[in-house]
C-alpha cells in the first residue's frame, strides 16, 4: 500500500509540472534591419536601381539542422551549445539572412535588379552562401554572434566567381532573450551591409 501512494503521488506530480509547462508562454521574434540607401530620392520605385545594370538572384543561405527548429540557439565558451526552449524566431534564420541581404542589395542602387532566385528568374549573377552561427554567445561576456559564408555564381558559366566569410561579435547589453535578439538585429544589419559592399567592390571589377 505504501509503495503503491508513493507511485500515485509521483504520477500526480509529474502531472502537475507537465500542466506548468504546458502553460508556459512561448514568446516569437523576428529581425527587420532598417537598411536605406545612402541618398534617397523622394518616392522611389520598389526596386529601383540602374537601368543598364547587372541583374543579381538572391538564392537560399543554408543552415545547419539545429538553426532550422526555430528555436533561439546560444553557445557557452567553444563546445556547449543549447536553446531557449520559449523563445523562438517567426522566421528561420536563414530566410531572415536571406531577406536582409537582399535589401541590402536593393539599397545600393547599383544593378537593375534583384530578384529571388527561382525556376523563371533569370539574371548575371547567383548570390547564396551558407549561415553557419546565428545566436548568443557566453564567454568573459554575453555577445551575439554571426558567420555567414557568401559567394556569387557567374549564371552563364555556372562557376563560383567570388566567396567570403564574414564573421562578426556584437555586445549584449544585459542577458535577456530580447536584448539578444535586439544584438542579432544591429550585428546582421552590420553584416549584410559588409556583404553588400563586398560583392559591390567585386562586380565593378567585371562591368
Amino acid at each position: 500500500m505504501r509503495f503503491t501512494i508513493t507511485i500515485s503521488l509521483m504520477i500526480v506530480g509529474g502531472l502537475l509540472y507537465t500542466g506548468c509547462a504546458a502553460t508556459m508562454p512561448v514568446h516569437y521574434y523576428t529581425i527587420q534591419p532598417a537598411i536605406q540607401p545612402a541618398v534617397q530620392p523622394a518616392s522611389p520605385p520598389a526596386n529601383s536601381g540602374m537601368p543598364d545594370g547587372l541583374i543579381l538572384l538572391v538564392g537560399e543561405i543554408a543552415t545547419p539542422a539545429a538553426l532550422q527548429d526555430g528555436r533561439i540557439h546560444y553557445r557557452v565558451g567553444a563546445n556547449e551549445t543549447g536553446a531557449y526552449e520559449y523563445h523562438r524566431w517567426v522566421v528561420r534564420p536563414g530566410s531572415m539572412v536571406r531577406n536582409s541581404l537582399k535589401r541590402a542589395l536593393r539599397a545600393s542602387g547599383k544593378y537593375q535588379r534583384v530578384l529571388d532566385a527561382g525556376s523563371s528568374a533569370s539574371g548575371d549573377y547567383l548570390v547564396r552562401g551558407s549561415l553557419e552561427e546565428f545566436g548568443e554567445v557566453d564567454n568573459a561576456s554575453v555577445q551575439s554572434v554571426i558567420s555567414l559564408q557568401v559567394e556569387l555564381v557567374d549564371t552563364k558559366t555556372n562557376r563560383n566567381v567570388w566567396d567570403h566569410l564574414f564573421e562578426r561579435q556584437e555586445p549584449v547589453s544585459s542577458k535577456t532573450v530580447g536584448d539578444v535578439v535586439q544584438s542579432l538585429d544591429r550585428n546582421l544589419q552590420r553584416v549584410v551591409s559588409d556583404a553588400a559592399a563586398e560583392i559591390d567592390k567585386f562586380l565593378e571589377t567585371r562591368r
